[in-house]
């Protein structure tokens, strides 16, 4: 008898140790990193800085559009990926919300040489931009996406999902025929 009693002891010791394992204690004092602090740690830099090691090294300008999509935005981050060979190369800048997570607009480029292929399957719609280019509309992981090329770039728009009724596939579309706003400086 003594011998299942001590048996049973053994076993409840051993299951209350195992659920105890991995409790986390937090005080009021912890708060999460912030996104000055974690952007960096992964490549993001201001916008300018990103877009002037990105010119650098293709040796070409790039441009931007001056609109942004009409919802709040806290942060504005750039980062030019340099991989290894040109051929994934990219430029991306990324607008997030501290207050709104779903408030998350992209903008990617990378030279049309280089372009990501688009297949007609995830297109949902096709727009006529200014600039006589077309412009395809797709829905792509939680993003809603407008891709296009301008010049000797691939430029894709994306926006999160959550806040497609304020933008719209026609706001994307305004935001991508701003490049060519006519009060842009020529050289």
């Amino acid at each position: 008898m003594n011998k299942s009693i001590s048996l049973l002891l053994l076993v409840f010791s051993i299951l209350i140790c195992t659920t105890n394992i991995g409790t986390v204690c937090a005080s009021d004092n912890d708060k999460p990193r912030s996104n000055e602090e974690i952007y960096p740690e992964i490549g993001y830099q201001t916008v300018e800085e990103a877009i002037r090691d990105f010119e650098q090294h293709f040796k070409q300008d790039l441009k931007l559009p001056l609109r942004v999509p009409p919802i709040t935005f806290t942060h504005y981050f750039g980062r030019f990926n340099d991989l290894e060979g040109d051929i994934n190369d990219s430029f991306e800048v990324e607008v997030i919300s501290d207050n709104s997570p779903e408030n998350h607009y992209k903008i990617d480029v990378r030279p049309i040489k280089h372009k990501i292929p688009i297949r007609d399957k995830y297109v949902l719609k096709v727009f006529k931009l200014k600039n006589g280019n077309e412009a395809a509309y797709m829905a792509i992981s939680g993003f809603n996406v407008l891709v296009f090329e301008r010049d000797s770039w691939q430029y894709m728009l994306s926006i999160d999902k959550r806040v497609s009724d304020m933008v719209t596939p026609e706001v994307l579309v305004q935001i991508a025929n701003s490049i060519d706003h006519p009060n842009e400086i020529k050289d």
